[in-house]
């Protein structure tokens, strides 16, 4: 039986209430799962957009290896400075490459498989940026030159462009995870070719709110149509995460479980 290598993924940890839930649970789900690989969406720590050092380094000493991002990554500027010098953060590669930060790396670890993890961004809704499909591509052959597990961060709006990314992507990589809409979807599985894949993780944050805000400030966002100062929500925080297990000879993943806690009733 051929070894595998056990990775946990964090769904969008929104502000202080996502990060102080996960500070509170993460380690047991390390440890339950035997974890080798965590790696967390952060793009959203730091009140809400955008990541701070500060609290880059409570999830770090939590045990996560590296932190992805999104669009909001680029909100605060003192999020620049920190992708330039802190290669265990990563922004989508499909920006165009003036921007500070790398877009993949490759996690190697003292007795552990080698991890690719590659951060895209999807064009749908979203900024004009480069071909997402097209970025992936060229960094996936060049994670597979050192190994065959890659996992894939797609951060985007439009379920179709996610989908459209799996079918895309199915035998060459271990998994694609979708986040940034901040709602666990119920499609996560195993596709045909062995890549576990799910459009949306959801996020790590408080729910009684919308997508993580306030709600009355939401509903007045859409009526008006006019800007208002976002502000977190602080109710029914709830922890949004994924299991693999994926093969390191061939890059396929043999299992994979959806993790929200508490629980939905």
């Amino acid at each position: 039986m051929s070894a595998s290598v056990n990775i946990f993924f964090v769904g969008d940890i929104v502000g202080k209430p996502g990060l102080e839930l996960t500070e509170t649970v993460l380690r047991s789900y390390l440890e339950k799962y035997k974890v080798d690989i965590c790696i967390a969406n952060g793009e959203n720590l730091s009140d809400g957009k955008g990541i701070l050092s500060e609290d880059a380094q409570r999830l770090f000493s939590l045990g996560v290896h590296v932190i992805t991002g999104g669009n909001h990554i680029w909100d605060k500027w003192q999020t620049r400075k920190l992708l330039a010098r802190e290669n265990r953060i990563l922004r989508p590669l499909n920006y165009p490459k003036e921007n500070p930060g790398l877009g993949f790396t490759v996690i190697e670890l003292d007795g552990k498989p080698k991890v690719g993890v590659l951060n895209i961004q999807g064009r749908t809704f979203m900024q004009t940026i480069d071909c997402p499909f097209k970025a992936a591509e060229w960094a996936i052959g060049k994670i597979k030159a050192q190994t065959p597990v890659v996992i894939v961060d797609f951060h985007a709006e439009a379920s179709a462009e996610k989908g459209a990314m799996a079918w895309y992507l199915d035998g060459k990589v271990s998994a694609l995870i979708g986040t940034h809409t901040h709602t666990p979807t119920a499609d996560g599985r195993i596709m045909p070719e062995g890549m576990a894949f799910i459009t949306d993780v959801g996020m790590t944050g408080p729910y009684d709110s919308v997508i993580g805000m306030k709600k009355d400030i939401a509903i007045r966002r859409f009526i008006q149509q006019t800007p208002f100062k976002y502000e977190i929500a602080s109710h029914d925080i709830r922890f949004c995460g994924l299991f693999m297990q994926v093969d390191v000879q061939t890059g396929k993943t043999q299992k994979f479980e959806q993790i929200i806690f508490p629980a939905f009733q």
